[in-house]
């Protein structure tokens, strides 16, 4: 266990991530609540205190955070002092199981009860053994917690919390709960706050956002709130994820085409193109009402860019079933999908199912999928090529250059492009809008150099609070009132506008 140290000194943080952006979306609040109990986070590597926020969706998570956990436990035997949490999904999941595999953990916390921790923290130094709190229940709404904000551009406002599907293959449900619904006025005075302290892009979250109004009986919630969060001065891109087909409405793709502030891009899992496999998956739609969906969607917002998620290799798969996957993704023309081989998740009822395909076989099915979408997705950004495309700029997204000086950004239908700086151009801003002309495409971005030598900048009120921020960090006076970083209940996250999933760990 922990030493008691000096209490008077300042402790310093460090939060670790894995999994999807919901958990991300957690981080943030995590960070917060220990800024707001006096910690901060730590600069020189060496935090001491490490919280590890886990998954328990992805291949291979118990192995990574054992992983993490034995390099930390070196580190801990020289470091005096050092605290380690675990929290998440898979501590939800696994309960004491962690403390018994790592008992140099000092806590253990559920996805109920991220505000506990700093109490949790302290209780573990106060009586030198570690603790252990999993609510089987929410305690407070996530978005009343404090949030470390790590971007001045772009936010994350979660409507949701939980899920009140059962789908065979996923595990969410059972342990972040079923669906609790936000109330309008909350969310949209969230909005409000953020889009008042600088930011100019929304992205609603939630595990199944169109089925939002379930719990206060308004089927036509989602439609209404796009509509209403649109109508808020400042705000110039509002996108959502994810929706689910079987709830996916007309009144949501009205809202969509007729709120200018909704941006064209959609990301809706499709998850197999084999009737037979959604029915087993219990996906309460069929290929034929997917691909309905994206007609009419496509039918009232022609360029818009959508976006999918797909499991290879479902237990009892057969080729004939994935022959229908790939027949729909090419009627589909997906500008990007997320793809998955399936893996066993224990708990879930697709653990138990018969006909558990070989892992040759997925790997084969996999190949030959991506293979056909990196083609759709090249043909697809190949057409947009010479078109004018408007792209708030990234602080950390891309690929940046020393020789081309070239930055990144996102297009309002969330596509990736990546784009030059002409010598003697003034230089864009995180936040601020460049208009360009798209000059090449590759199946992942666009890429839009400017041969005339000039770049069409539009400064932004997001700019101008990354230049607050920049200003605040350096500890140099800002001309202008300081953004706060930590804020009581407005939860805010860096967004790349990606699907909820971790786009980084190599399963695309």
């Amino acid at each position: 266990m922990t030493s008691i140290v000096d209490a008077t000194r300042v402790r310093t943080y460090e939060v670790r991530t894995f999994g999807c952006q919901m958990n991300v979306h957690d981080s943030e609040r995590l960070s917060g609540s220990l800024e707001a109990a006096g910690y901060v986070r730590a600069t020189d590597g060496d935090p001491d205190v490490v919280v590890i926020n886990t998954c328990a969706v992805r291949e291979n998570a118990d192995n990574k955070l054992y992983g993490n956990l034995g390099q930390l436990a070196s580190t801990k035997r020289v470091h005096e002092g050092m605290q380690i949490a675990v929290g998440g999904c898979l501590a939800q999941k696994d309960k004491a199981t962690i403390l018994e595999k790592a008992p140099w953990v000092d806590v253990v916390f559920g996805t109920h009860n991220m505000g506990s921790l700093p109490t949790l923290l302290e209780r573990a130094r106060h009586n030198d053994e570690a603790q252990l709190e999993i609510l089987e229940s929410l305690d407070v709404f996530p978005s009343t917690l404090p949030t470390k904000r790590e971007s001045t551009h772009s936010a994350w406002v979660s409507i949701s919390v939980g899920c009140n599907n059962t789908c065979t293959f996923c595990i969410v449900p059972s342990l972040r709960g079923k669906e609790k619904d936000r109330r309008p006025g909350d969310i949209l005075a969230e909005i409000q706050a953020v889009v008042d302290d600088g930011v100019t892009e929304v992205t609603l979250l939630g595990q199944n956002v169109n089925s939002y109004g379930v719990e206060f009986g308004d089927r036509q919630a989602f439609g209404k709130l796009l509509r209403a969060a649109g109508q808020i001065e400042g705000l110039e891109r509002l996108r959502f994820t994810s929706p689910h087909p079987a709830a996916f409405t007309d009144d949501v793709i009205d809202a969509m085409a007729e709120t200018p502030a909704v941006m064209p891009q959609l990301h809706m899992p499709l998850q197999s193109g084999s009737d037979r496999i959604l029915k087993s998956m219990r996906r309460s739609y069929r290929s034929e009402k997917f691909l309905g969906i994206l007609d009419r969607v496509r039918a009232r917002i022609p360029h818009a860019a959508i976006s999918t998620d797909i499991i290879v290799g479902f237990p009892g798969e057969t080729e004939e079933d994935f022959l229908d996957t790939l027949r729909v993704v090419e009627q589909a023309r997906f500008a990007s999908a997320f793809t998955f081989q399936y893996s066993v998740r224990a708990g879930t009822p697709a653990a138990t199912m018969a006909d558990q395909v070989p892992k040759s076989i997925v790997q084969e099915r996999y190949n030959r999928l991506t293979a056909l979408q990196d083609r759709i997705s090249l043909e697809e950004n190949q057409s947009l090529i010479g078109r004018k495309v408007d792209v708030m700029v990234t602080a950390a997204e891309g690929r940046k250059s020393d020789q081309t000086h070239r930055l990144s950004g996102r297009a309002q239908d969330s596509r990736l492009v990546h784009f030059d700086v002409p010598e003697g151009s003034g230089v864009p801003r995180p936040g601020d809008v460049v208009t360009l002309q798209v000059t090449s495409a590759a199946p992942f971005y666009l890429i839009a150099d400017s041969p005339d030598g000039t770049l069409e900048i539009r400064r932004t009120r997001s700019g101008d609070a990354w230049d607050r921020a920049e200003a605040e960090s350096c500890a140099v006076p800002s001309a202008e009132p300081s953004s706060a970083r930590i804020s009581l209940g407005l939860p805010t996250l860096r967004v790349a506008t990606t699907p909820i999933y971790d786009t980084a760990d190599g399963l695309r």
